[in-house]
């Protein structure tokens, strides 16, 4: 979750890790840590729950898109969790954050309740009633909202980056999608006139009930529930038509279903929320929404933030983007401070892009030799001590985390020892005895991509390899450079770091595979695939582990696409990490959601104090 995703990210590291490009994560059941989490509505004094006042959070950067249907970075789903509602969601409950429960919808469909047809190939969704947007009248929600919300995720000026999730598996949308990139990108008018003038036989207005959403499958999907938790689904109000969807127009024309509207978005500087008049907390079980207002500030540092949150001080109640400075974490841990706590997340993050398509060093980059020289040239232990050793940052080989299907088979994927010795002379003996001149793109105001810069350039120069750094703002790492195939092309950068989680949770290897390393169908920026890493052999696994409906063989499939990956040395997987967290002590029912790899925002509240 961009890092994103949420995903999972996607994907989906602004001061500790790699912020995931989507916003998922997780394979244990989390919650926030110290005596404030999950702790019955009870605070630290021992008193219900408190409702008013303003929560700050407290940041270095800014969301990827002010627009549900195309935001894909962590903290984009972070900021949408206040004032954007989906289908489905997860809820902060101890021990149940990574469960799909209804949100705009009235139940989880299912086979019992009819919501799923016998045959697996159709998925109704009725939208609550009292589930309104914040128009002027306030104006229920419908299920023409929902369809439309879809169709714009593939719009040419700014897609959906985790497309390949589903592009394929709803029926007609991928010829809709197709149709849909001929259109001018630049023309608001022109992009509303084919979204509304052509219809996709799979996701429809059910004619018996216009609440009612029709969803119609290429093939059955267990998956598919989990996926519509995916902001990508989420409803989209008439009024957007007339912008370019992602556009910073329409960042200031937003319309909210959730439980706060915004008031003020100055980007990468602030973003204001005030309580959203239309919302009904008869119609969301998920958000209590005990403030009144929020205000997120973007232009902090990681340093000062955390010394704010650790003096308690006035108008410094949560991060943003900003979590403990890698410095910080080992003390925090030692001290057993009751506010900080390490959040569980489905994640590899980060990890090393490696840009195949670079024109520098001859194309270096673009041959395997090369690629398998550089996963024995990087010092996975260095760079795992950079973000605060295994305790927080735990080792991974591969692809797919633990808690994800498919990890199983995979324990068994190491197939590079770190030799810098054995790098050197592999490299030679591809043709680059003179060894390689590449460049890191990388955010100076991540603690933890500047401790990776300089650790890679001082194993790398023992293989022969020299790294220039290419530092750039956070708020454009991924939209101006990673989801940007001609950057890589021109040879911009050579390799980079990003980070990725889960889309959704348990069979959820799709969510890695899919936008990630499924070829030219995964190249930004319709998926996440930034190294622009192209396979047939990977992709045909990945196609026939994404149809297999029998667990056992797809596990066995998509263990298979996670040695194929690796064979190729597609990338450098680091870590599947805990996030650190850190809040105010007079911040109560912190609740971690792995979905936007922090405290859940909509359900804490403040001492009265």
């Amino acid at each position: 979750m961009l890092g994103r995703r949420r995903g999972l990210q996607v994907a989906a590291a602004i001061a500790t890790v790699a912020l995931a490009v989507t916003a998922c994560g997780g394979s244990s059941k989390g919650s926030g840590g110290g005596g404030t989490s999950g702790n019955g509505g009870e605070n630290l004094n021992g008193g219900k729950a408190v409702t008013g006042g303003t929560l700050h959070m407290l940041g270095t950067g800014d969301v990827d898109y002010m627009d549900p249907n195309i935001s894909y970075y962590s903290i984009g789903y972070l900021a949408l969790r206040l004032w954007s509602r989906q289908l489905v969601t997860y809820p902060a409950t101890p021990g149940h954050t990574e469960d799909d429960v209804a949100d705009l919808a009235t139940q989880i469909p299912t086979t019992g309740n009819g919501g799923i047809s016998k045959d697996g190939l159709t998925v109704k969704y009725t939208i609550k009633t009292g589930a309104m947007w914040d128009t002027k009248p306030p104006r229920q929600i419908t299920a023409a909202d929902e369809v439309r919300g879809v169709k714009r995720t593939c719009n040419p000026a700014q897609p959906f980056g985790g497309l390949p999730d589903y592009e394929s598996l709803i029926v007609g949308f991928q010829a809709f999608c197709d149709g849909f990139a001929k259109v001018d990108p630049k023309s608001a008018q022109a992009i509303a006139a084919y979204q509304n003038s052509n219809n996709v036989e799979g996701v429809s207005v059910d004619p018996t009930n216009p609440n009612t959403v029709v969803f119609k499958l290429t093939q059955p999907a267990s998956y598919f529930v989990a996926m519509t938790a995916l902001s990508a689904f989420s409803p989209a109000p008439v009024e957007y038509d007339q912008y370019i969807p992602a556009s910073a127009e329409l960042a200031q024309h937003t319309i909210s279903d959730g439980p706060y509207s915004i008031t003020k978005y100055n980007p990468a500087h602030e973003i204001d929320f005030a309580r959203n008049p239309a919302w009904k907390s008869s119609s969301d079980t998920v958000r209590k929404a005990y403030v009144d207002n929020v205000v997120i500030s973007e232009t902090g540092n990681a340093d000062t933030i955390q010394q704010q949150l650790q003096a308690n001080t006035a108008n410094a109640d949560m991060e943003f983007d900003s979590f403990p400075p890698v410095s910080a974490v080992p003390g925090l841990i030692s001290s057993k401070d009751p506010n900080f706590f390490l959040g569980p997340q489905a994640a590899s993050n980060p990890y090393v892009v490696f840009n195949t398509v670079s024109p520098n060093n001859g194309g270096a980059l673009a041959k395997v030799a090369v690629r398998k020289a550089l996963e024995e040239a990087i010092n996975r232990d260095n760079l795992i001590q950079d973000a605060n050793g295994p305790q927080v940052s735990p080792p991974l080989t591969h692809v797919l985390p633990a808690g994800v299907s498919g990890t199983t088979s995979n324990t068994s994927i190491d197939l590079y020892k770190y030799d810098a010795a054995q790098a050197k002379k592999d490299l030679a003996a591809a043709g680059y005895p003179n060894g390689l001149n590449l460049k890191f793109l990388y955010r100076p105001a991540s603690t933890l991509s500047s401790k990776m810069f300089t650790t890679l350039q001082q194993d790398l120069s023992a293989s022969g390899i020299h790294i220039t750094g290419v530092g750039v703002p956070n708020a454009d790492f991924y939209t101006k450079y990673l989801q940007v195939p001609s950057v890589a092309q021109k040879g911009t950068w050579d390799i980079s770091l990003a980070g990725w989680g889960a889309d959704w949770y348990g069979d959820a290897a799709l969510s890695f595979f899919a936008p990630l390393f499924y070829g030219k169908t995964a190249f930004p920026p319709n998926g996440s695939n930034f190294g622009l890493y192209n396979s047939d052999a990977t992709n045909s696994l990945i196609a026939a582990a994404s149809k297999e409906l029998d667990p056992k063989k797809s596990q066995a499939d998509w263990a298979a696409a996670d040695k194929q990956v690796m064979e190729d040395a597609a990338f450098f997987p680091i870590t599947a990490p805990n996030q650190p967290i850190y809040h105010a002590k007079h911040l109560h029912n912190t609740v971690f959601i792995p979905n936007i790899q922090n405290i859940d925002p909509t359900n804490v509240w403040l001492s009265k104090s």
